[in-house]
């Protein structure tokens, strides 16, 4: 049994706006994916379950959540501007709110480009991508499996 439960992806999605809002930086579609990434890929190590249930996919850019991805398309390069309701976080708890938190606390600060560059030097965007040419569009997806793993050994090497 499962001790989290799977959030929204929606839901963490606007945590992580929310969380820019408040430090004042901006976030873009860009960035936004990488932040989701990274929480699914420290969720599977940290907490050891998956933190939502979609896909994510190896794209030229970076990981990305295809349904995320086309609900902010429409900003482009830019930041993305959205107001949010804090009422709509009570259904995510405590417990994953300051996961969330210690994610932003890590990835927030660096800017899109920088996070772009960090998963195409990781395992598990290169493994998913294997075989294409760097601008070729993609639909493969990262596998938890390599996420795990990966983030486990960092962890470990961390530690040492």
């Amino acid at each position: 049994m499962s001790l989290h439960t799977t959030v929204n992806i929606n839901l963490i999605a606007d945590y992580f706006l929310f969380k820019g809002q408040q430090d004042k930086k901006s976030i873009t579609n860009k960035k936004l994916q990488k932040l989701l990434y990274y929480a699914q890929a420290w969720s599977l190590v940290v907490r050891k379950d998956k933190l939502f249930n979609d896909k994510i996919e190896a794209w030229v850019h970076g990981p990305a959540v295809r349904s995320v991805y086309l609900q902010y398309k429409k900003f482009g390069f830019n930041p993305i501007k959205k107001e949010i309701d804090l009422a709509e976080f009570t259904t995510i708890s405590e417990d994953t709110k300051h996961f969330l938190d210690e994610v932003w606390a890590v990835y927030g600060k660096k800017d899109a480009e920088y996070l772009e560059l960090l998963t195409h030097s990781e395992k598990p965007w290169q493994e998913a991508r294997e075989g294409l040419q760097s601008s070729e569009n993609s639909k493969n997806v990262i596998s938890l499996k390599s996420m795990k793993i990966f983030y486990s050994e960092i962890l470990e090497q961390v530690k040492a």
